[in-house]
Parts: structure tokens; C-alpha cells; sequence
């Protein structure tokens, strides 16, 4: 009996669907899909990351549609449905499976040893993006990766970059960057309190992460804010996860700001694209917003600024100092003032605001019409 093991449907520990559903076996089935290359994609997180290399799907669908595309990751519900055809999570068990197979192509889009080691210990044809050497120090796979990873480890040359994350991964892939955009998945909803009123919503994510505590905007600014964009009608709603709940919960205590509390991702994006302008710092809130194709403020003080795509969607502020861009995570005493981002006042957040509500008016008028 001949058995298409190399079909897209064949499952191998069970009945494939064609069998199930027609009682067909291999031999003459008409719905044989034979899988022509094996893909793998590891890019384990941050979440906001995931969201940013999405793009590279679009070009997989267009160049390589009978491939058969695995994407490993810590983050599974942000993978956009139908776009891959496997999406597994990122354990020890998966690490030993992914090595166990041949693939013809890896993208290896993670600077971190444990996707590098597995980059590294995988049975490939080829194998984009970084990997280990015999030191266990990482490395670029081959040349279209040297430039994004050079940028890593020297900071002259990461502060001098004026490349996207989305075009730098395109790089590291060996393809031409063409405009794509990021692909979500699709959102899930959520019961939800109405927020009152009938002025445009503004979603304040008012953290950055435990890692990157240089990032947050001081919560005494948010509160300003707050009450500023409620006196010109607007309705603040204030957004993010774990790491900013308690201080979500005394914002909307003491100012009467919409608070829907912690939500999974798929509904978090629900509550995003009720908003009509996002204020954030770098965070997987931003991606989101930017996939939703909502107007942004952006904050930006450690950072190169000229990482952030945002796709003609919105405005980077940042404060007015030199030293911006210098990846730090604390603050120090090479610091010129104790919290940088205390540079960026309300008056002009509120500004950038009204600028972005503007837009999207005009943008929700153009649509109608």
C-alpha cells in the first residue's frame, strides 16, 4: 500500500482529514498536497517582536505557497491564523523534535542562545539569521545577517543604523523589503464596559516591561494627562498587562479612566482596536495598534528611533537630550538628569494627541465617502 508521507495532510499517528472525511486512502486521492519545502521559523518573543516579523509571511506566501512553514515561539496565540501551517511552542520537547527532522530552510531570527542552539544543532539545506559558534557565542548565519548582528554588539554602529526592524529582518531572511506589513490574528472578543461619553478614545499603555523600566513615562505625568484629555471631551482608556495593573487600578481610581483590567492577548487586541489613538511606549501594545492600523504616540528615549515603522501611522516623542539611544536599562550617574523621561511634558503629549485625532477623523471621513 503506497503512503504519501511527504502529503500535507498526512498526519502519521492518525486518520488525515481527507480520510476521515471521504474514507479515502493514499493511493489515487485526489486531494494529495505534497509539501515541496520544509520551513522552520524560530523567533521565540518579546511578543511585540513576533508581531514585527510577521511581514516575512507575506513574502513566504508569495514565493514559497507549497512550503510547509513551522514557526516556534513563546507566543502562539500572536501567530496570524492560516498563515502557517504549524505553531508550536517553544519547550525542550520542541527543541528535540525540530532536530530530529530535515528542513531546507531555518530562519533563525532570534539573537538569544537557545533558538541559536537549536539553529545550530538542526539538520538544514540552509539556515538564515543567527546560530552558535563553537564557543557557544552567537553569530551571524551567513552574510545577509552580519550587519544586524555587527549592530548588536557595537553601539556606534546601532545608534548610526536608519534601518527598520521590519526591513533589517527582511535582510537577515536574504529577500527584498517591499512595504510589507504586520498580519494579526484574529482578535476574540471580550465583555467590555462602554466607555461613556462620544469623544474619540485614547488608549495610555502606561508601562514598558519589567525589563526596561528607563521606558515608562512617570505615572504622575499619566494622571496630568488624564485629566487634560478629559476636559477637551476625550475619553482616556487606560491599557496594559500584568506589570501594569496596579498601576492601572490606582490611575482609575483617582481620575474615573476606563480600566478593563488584565485580558488574554487575543481580546486585548479587542480592547486596542477600540481606541482611535494609542499613546505608548515601545511595547507589544504599539505592534498591535500599528497592525490595527490605529494613530500612535509613540514614547522613545533608549532606543534608535529609527527602528519604529509605524507605517505613516502616528509620531515618535522623545526627550530633548543627546543621549538618546543608549540602550540603557537603568539609569545612572553618566546620566544628565535622574529620568529622561520626565523630558517629555503632558502639554506637548496632549498636542501630539489632538494632532493624531485629527487624523484619524480625517482618515474615518476619507473612508466613508
Amino acid at each position: 500500500m503506497k503512503i504519501h508521507t511527504d502529503c500535507r495532510h498526512f498526519d502519521g499517528y492518525k486518520p488525515c482529514k481527507p480520510h476521515k472525511q471521504h474514507g479515502v486512502h493514499c493511493e489515487g486521492c485526489n486531494q494529495y498536497d505534497p509539501i515541496e519545502q520544509r520551513i522552520l521559523i524560530l523567533k521565540f518573543g518579546a511578543a511585540g517582536e513576533v508581531i514585527r516579523c510577521t511581514p516575512i509571511l507575506h513574502y513566504l506566501k508569495k514565493h514559497h505557497p507549497a512550503a510547509y512553514v513551522v514557526w516556534v515561539t513563546e507566543f502562539p496565540d500572536l501567530i496570524p491564523d492560516g498563515w502557517v501551517d504549524q505553531v508550536v511552542r517553544s519547550t525542550w520537547q520542541a527543541a528535540e523534535w525540530i532536530k530530529a527532522q530535515k528542513w531546507n530552510l531555518i530562519l533563525s531570527l532570534d539573537k538569544d542562545v537557545t533558538p541559536c542552539a537549536i539553529a545550530r544543532q538542526s539538520r538544514a539545506d540552509v539556515i538564515k539569521g543567527f546560530t552558535l559558534d563553537d564557543m557557544g557565542h552567537i553569530v551571524a548565519a551567513d552574510a545577509d545577517s552580519e550587519r544586524k548582528w555587527q549592530t548588536g554588539i557595537f553601539d556606534d554602529l546601532m545608534k548610526a543604523c536608519t534601518r527598520h526592524y521590519v526591513e533589517e529582518m527582511f535582510e537577515i531572511c536574504g529577500w527584498p523589503y517591499s512595504g510589507e506589513t504586520y498580519i494579526l490574528p484574529q482578535s476574540e472578543p471580550s465583555m467590555l464596559n462602554p466607555v461613556s461619553g462620544t469623544g474619540s478614545i485614547v488608549g495610555l499603555n502606561t508601562g514598558a516591561g519589567q525589563i526596561w523600566p528607563t521606558r515608562i513615562w512617570p505615572e504622575e505625568n499619566f494622571e496630568q494627562l488624564i485629566y487634560k484629555l478629559q476636559s477637551l471631551n476625550m475619553r482616556p482608556l487606560l491599557l496594559g498587562g500584568p506589570d501594569e495593573h496596579d498601576r492601572n487600578v490606582r490611575l482609575a481610581c483617582r481620575t474615573g479612566a476606563i480600566y478593563h483590567g488584565i485580558k488574554p492577548l487575543r481580546q486585548f487586541l479587542t480592547v486596542i482596536d477600540s481606541c482611535d489613538v494609542v499613546v505608548t511606549s515601545v511595547t507589544m501594545a504599539l505592534h498591535m495598534a500599528i497592525g490595527l492600523g490605529k494613530r500612535i504616540v509613540l514614547f522613545n528615549n533608549v532606543f534608535n528611533k529609527h527602528e519604529f515603522h509605524l507605517f505613516g501611522l502616528g509620531e515618535i516623542l522623545e526627550p530633548a537630550l543627546p543621549c538618546v539611544g543608549c540602550y540603557k536599562r537603568k539609569f545612572d550617574d553618566g546620566c544628565p538628569v535622574p529620568n529622561c523621561m520626565k523630558q517629555i511634558d503632558v502639554d506637548s503629549v496632549v498636542q501630539a494627541v489632538q494632532r493624531q485625532v485629527k487624523n484619524s477623523d480625517q482618515r474615518t471621513a476619507t473612508l466613508r465617502r
